[in-house]
């Protein structure tokens, strides 16, 4: 039996609210119903579509990425990838979302400055088109940059080394990122005797590869920020080489 909904009986089915089906109709993810007269009718092609939106939501996935994979634009590789990328590394616990109003009250700051922090590159949000792109890590993050404040370093200075230090830093991210497309990726492709079998063996080097090489960014930098305080605070300009040499 043909069922029909009129679009308030959809989104109470699927639930959801009506200006969310209007929007991912708007964004081209949701078919348009058919019309009779002024009625629109909903059917049941829409209400998997709905879960299926859902289901790829609640993996990370972004509105990009979700009209791609109802498409038929991702391989099993691709979204096996884009899932492990979402989600939390092996052994991390699910990261507490936060809302920019959430992350102002947990931090005590204004949600002016938040916007232009993350503006600024000093707050990176998730890129999943959710209402909470912010994490409980940003709420530490934020406040070490608002000791750095509350010590006498100027706004405007801060906000500039953010900008330096998004510039640096997305350049050796997009370089990782190349390394691993280029001889990890591309080679299990090229070997691997079934989608399946390339999609499990890319999110298991995905998954060694990320906290590596986190782990070597970070003491790298920590060493030379060590380095370049002992050489400007102690006025030892040696300091520096001798900490890397």
């Amino acid at each position: 039996m043909l069922v029909r909904y009129r679009v308030d009986a959809l989104a109470a089915h699927c639930g959801v609210t009506v200006d969310t089906v209007r929007y991912y109709q708007a964004k081209g993810l949701l078919p348009r119903p058919v019309r009779e007269g002024r009625v629109a009718w909903y059917g049941d092609d829409h209400v998997e579509r709905l879960g299926r939106i859902r289901e790829l939501q609640t993996k990370g996935f972004s509105l990009a990425m979700i009209g791609r994979a109802l498409a038929g634009q991702l391989d099993a590789t691709e979204e096996a990838l884009a899932s492990a990328l979402a989600g939390p590394l092996p052994g991390e616990a699910p990261a507490e979302r936060l809302t920019l109003d959430d992350l102002a009250r947990r931090t005590g700051t204004s949600t002016t400055l938040l916007e232009a922090l993350t503006r600024e590159g000093l707050l990176v949000t998730r890129v999943d088109d959710s209402d909470a792109p912010y994490t409980a890590a940003d709420a530490e993050a934020l406040r070490a940059g608002l000791a750095l404040l509350e010590a006498g370093v100027p706004l405007s200075e801060l906000l500039a080394l953010a900008r330096e230090h998004d510039a640096a830093t997305r350049a050796v991210a997009e370089r990782a990122v190349d390394l691993f497309a280029r001889y990890v990726r591309d080679p299990i492709r090229d070997t691997a005797t079934s989608e399946e079998q390339a999609a499990e063996q890319m999110v298991a080097a995905l998954h060694a590869m990320l906290p590596a090489v986190g782990a070597v960014v970070v003491h790298h930098f920590r060493r030379r920020l060590l380095a370049a305080a002992r050489a400007r605070l102690t006025d030892d300009p040696t300091a520096a080489e001798a900490e890397t040499g």
